[in-house]
């Protein structure tokens, strides 16, 4: 694990050092995932060493939520044009439904001053209600293929499947 603050709690950045831990909590996290989105897009692991390294290097910025040392939850944050993405929230499972996703919300909602847009499987009721309590709103149907399209790089099956919600600052 990276050198982190002292505290028993803190949001920072994620360092170089910390790929393994944003790995296995986004994997550990994601098995929500499973018999909830459409099979076809299901795959083990979620995401592939390769496939993370990729969104870093495609300038996916993650935070890390630490407690007591440990790597608890990560969220992703992207700029992309005009618009903030958020990108790759995910909590440990034993963690979840403790606030550790709002608080990597908080970061980084104030890590920029464009539209923020975040998109979400259609499936995953629960983290569309997270959102929804955190102020954003689902776009509509035309408007979310429009931005699926333009900011991010999915294939037309998850276009299909998924939602795009828009928050204000």
């Amino acid at each position: 694990m990276g050198a982190k603050s002292m505290k028993a709690e803190t949001t920072n950045r994620c360092g170089v050092s910390d790929i393994s831990e944003i790995y296995e909590v986004i994997n550990n996290a994601a098995q929500i995932y499973r018999g909830v989105i459409p099979s076809d897009q299901w795959k083990t692991p979620y995401m592939s060493w390769e496939e993370l390294e990729k969104e870093i290097s495609d300038g996916v910025i993650f935070y890390g939520y630490w407690e007591e040392g440990a790597l608890l939850g990560v969220m992703g944050i992207q700029d992309v044009g005009d618009v903030t993405l958020i990108r790759h929230a995910y909590v440990h499972r034993e963690f979840q439904r403790l606030g550790v996703g709002g608080r990597l919300l908080k970061t980084l909602m104030k890590k920029t001053n464009k539209p923020v847009l975040i998109g979400t499987w259609r499936d995953a009721v629960w983290a569309i209600k997270f959102y929804e309590k955190h102020g954003f709103q689902i776009v509509s149907q035309i408007e979310k293929d429009r931005l699926l399209r333009k900011y991010w790089d999915i294939s037309d099956r998850q276009i299909e499947t998924s939602v795009v919600l828009a928050g204000s600052l």
